[in-house]
């Protein structure tokens, strides 16, 4: 399973994550340029410029079944990553887990945050629940990690949805039910992206539902993957 982070995320978000799964599974959590141990690199601004490298990094790792999760951002890139693999006739996943996002084609109702100032920019990052507040409190630490978290943004803020037709494998959406970012319709909305099996699975919390309701998300992802291993479509 590749895991892909939120903005701002980075590998150490699914770092708890490999011994609540299956042993069957082998989870393998991507770090983006600009944080954690690529802290020294320029971010990505574009979700297109994630792809490529992503395809080349996960090549020699795809002779087997595998899947993706990815929550919010992550979750738009790695349904992009699934439509590349399977545009250059690449193995493509058996299972796509998006969390925490609008389908998509349903556009953002929310204005761009990247381009912000500071004591704005900051506000939206304390609304959104993903920063703890003592990092916001931090004037130094948030020098050192603004420029990654602007760039995520601008990805998401910058995204253009192309049409194509919809991936074969399953697709499993969950979401916050306090998540005021993603409304329960705007998660639905990827049903139009599989020509195979759809569930949708809401979770409580709000836009960082991954972390305050862990334990059901991987109680779920669990018994889903589960399915996937002996063969059964519908997740």
């Amino acid at each position: 399973m590749f895991c892909f982070p939120y903005a701002g995320g980075g590998a150490a978000v699914y770092s708890t994550w490999t011994r609540a799964l299956q042993e069957t599974i082998e989870l393998y959590a991507i770090r983006p340029p600009g944080r954690e141990s690529r802290l020294g690199e320029p971010p990505l601004m574009r979700i297109s410029h994630y792809l490529a490298p992503l395809v080349s990094a996960l090549e020699s790792l795809l002779d087997q079944p595998f899947v993706f999760f990815g929550h919010s951002l992550g979750a738009i890139v790695s349904f992009e990553v699934a439509r590349l693999l399977r545009k250059q006739q690449r193995p493509t996943p058996a299972g796509l887990f998006v969390s925490g996002s609008r389908a998509p084609h349903i556009p953002d109702p929310d204005p761009p945050i990247h381009q912000l100032r500071e004591p704005a920019f900051t506000a939206e990052l304390r609304r959104l629940n993903g920063t703890p507040e003592a990092v916001l409190q931090n004037e130094e630490l948030m020098q050192l990690l603004t420029p990654c978290l602007r760039a995520d943004f601008a990805a998401v803020d910058t995204y253009e949805y192309i049409a194509e037709p919809p991936l074969s494998c399953p697709i499993a959406a969950f979401g916050g039910l306090q998540d005021h970012k993603v409304e329960r319709a705007q998660l639905a909305g990827w049903r139009e992206h599989t020509s195979s099996a759809f569930a949708q699975h809401m979770l409580p919390g709000d836009h960082f539902f991954l972390h305050s309701s862990q334990e059901l998300l991987l109680q779920t992802l669990s018994r889903q993957l589960g399915q996937l291993l002996n063969g059964v479509a519908e997740i």
